[in-house]
């Protein structure tokens, strides 16, 4: 009887088991509102300099909800948070959030998708 209990409770612990990995790893597949759009931002030159640590790259990546990774991002701070990698040095990105586009231009801070929109010309959803 010790062995029929052992099997049903390790059968129950695989089917919970693959219960959590089938949920945790099956909406990272969903696409998100604004892929095609953070997409077309990279497409269009638009690039978005930031830091892991700081809290307006953080609030910025959120606008963008699940399509986030899709931003054309690149993050600037070594992994201990105390330097620049050199590409940002190279750039000379000053601070973050920074958006910088085809033209050459910028724009510092928590920018609006709108605005986004304007300077790519990408269409929000």
């Amino acid at each position: 009887m010790k062995k029929s209990k052992s099997i049903t409770l390790w059968g129950g612990v695989a089917v919970v088991l693959f219960a959590s990995i089938f949920f945790i790893v099956r909406p990272s597949n969903v696409a998100g509102e604004l892929d095609s759009f953070a997409s077309c931002l990279g497409e269009k030159g638009a690039v978005f300099y930031g830091a892991f640590w700081c809290p307006h790259c953080q609030n910025q990546k959120k606008m963008f909800g699940k399509s986030e990774k899709k931003l054309p991002y690149v993050e600037c701070s070594t992994s201990n948070g105390r330097s620049q990698l050199p590409i940002c040095v190279e750039k000379k990105i000053e601070g973050y959030p920074t958006w910088e586009f085809a033209d050459g231009s910028r724009l510092s801070g928590e920018i609006k998708l709108e605005t986004l929109a304007e300077k790519t010309g990408c269409t929000l959803p």
